[in-house]
């Protein structure tokens, strides 16, 4: 794929922006935040780290009309739209999301028309936070694949690479903002990768598993561990909502001025209501149950369907957690008892 670079980034967001509404990162204290570009009043920002809201935002929106009586009802036209920024994880979390919701027997057409009209520029993450671990689930600092533009920032500029065919489009249209790409900035951005990636293993360095986390996951389904680990937990639920793979959704009825209205918005496993059925029962009503379930979810149930598992390591969930739940120490704790289970058998056979 062809490969360019550029001095300053505004240039480069200004003719995107002149082709679509355009979402960029903005720094809020130590976060970024995404918000729609203005050339005269946004400041062009590369994000050295991933945005602490998720990428679902602009593919599930919080809360939106499903369906209305009478009908018939469609979805609404979406226009072409950029998000500038998106990491690695982003992009994994995506390809979670359209095993979901781009599935041919249920097709989600809401879904669908965002992912269609969505044109990804993801960038290189350089500064790892002590919350990521995406090299546990292969993630990297830098995207591979699934981007139509990748930017990778050097001291002397930016280094945009095409990953797709309207990626490519767009450098040739644009071509004369562009310049090529000097074999020492190539070198410098290998550098940069090869030190975040160091960082991350060296974060890391004690989140190792001696077996897949699948079967610790299976083997762990009567553990105590998700009852002693939600003790802390409030029920924010903010470790879902914040969750870039987390897609459950709540469908409710209300009535509008000519029409009745059916609305579709997040909800969260871990609210103590989320499993409740008619009559009253709750599968789910003890806390360390909802968090056993989350994790099954992710680890078991999603890769039995899948063939992945539903964690692509970004730690949000480790940030927004008011109650300190540590996703890592929950792994860890079931990946240690696992190991002690494993060494008893041993000694009886």
């Amino acid at each position: 794929m062809e490969t360019v670079f550029i001095s300053k980034l505004k240039p480069f967001l200004d003719a995107v922006a002149g082709q679509m509404e355009l979402y960029v990162p903005k720094r809020a204290d130590r976060y970024y935040v995404y918000t729609k570009y203005d050339s005269f009043k946004t400041e062009a920002e590369f994000n050295n780290i991933r945005a602490c809201t998720p990428a679902k935002q602009f593919l599930l929106p919080m809360c939106e009309l499903a369906a209305a009586f009478p009908g018939p009802f469609e979805p609404k036209d979406v226009k072409p739209f950029a998000v500038f920024g998106l990491k690695d994880c982003d992009l994994h979390s995506l390809e979670i999301l359209d095993k979901v919701f781009l599935d041919e027997e249920f097709r989600d057409p809401f879904y669908a028309k965002r992912r269609e009209n969505m044109f990804i520029i993801s960038s290189d993450c350089s500064e790892p936070a002590e919350s990521c671990f995406c090299n546990i689930f292969d993630g990297r600092p830098f995207a591979q694949n699934g981007f139509d533009l990748n930017v990778s920032k050097t001291r002397d500029g930016f280094i945009i690479e095409a990953g797709s065919d309207k990626g490519t489009a767009f450098l040739k249209e644009h071509c004369d903002i562009f310049a090529d790409v000097p074999q020492a900035l190539l070198n410098e951005r290998d550098r940069n990768r090869q030190t975040a990636k160091n960082q991350l293993e060296q974060n890391n360095a004690d989140l190792r598993f001696d077996a897949p986390i699948k079967e610790i996951m299976e083997n762990s389904y009567d553990s105590d561990v998700f009852d002693t680990q939600a003790k802390g937990c409030i029920e924010c639920q903010a470790c879902t909502r914040i969750c870039p793979t987390c897609h459950c959704f709540y469908l409710y009825d209300t009535k509008r001025s000519d029409y009745f209205a059916k609305m579709k918005m997040w909800d969260s496993c871990m609210r103590q209501a989320y499993a409740a059925v008619a009559g009253g029962a709750n599968p789910n009503k003890v806390l360390g149950d909802r968090l056993k379930h989350r994790l099954m979810h992710k680890f078991v149930y999603f890769i039995d369907r899948y063939g992945v598992n539903m964690c692509v390591g970004c730690g949000r969930c480790v940030d927004a957690e008011a109650g300190k739940v540590d996703l890592r120490s929950v792994l860890k704790k079931l990946s240690e008892e696992f190991k002690g289970k494993a060494r008893k058998a041993k000694v009886a056979k």
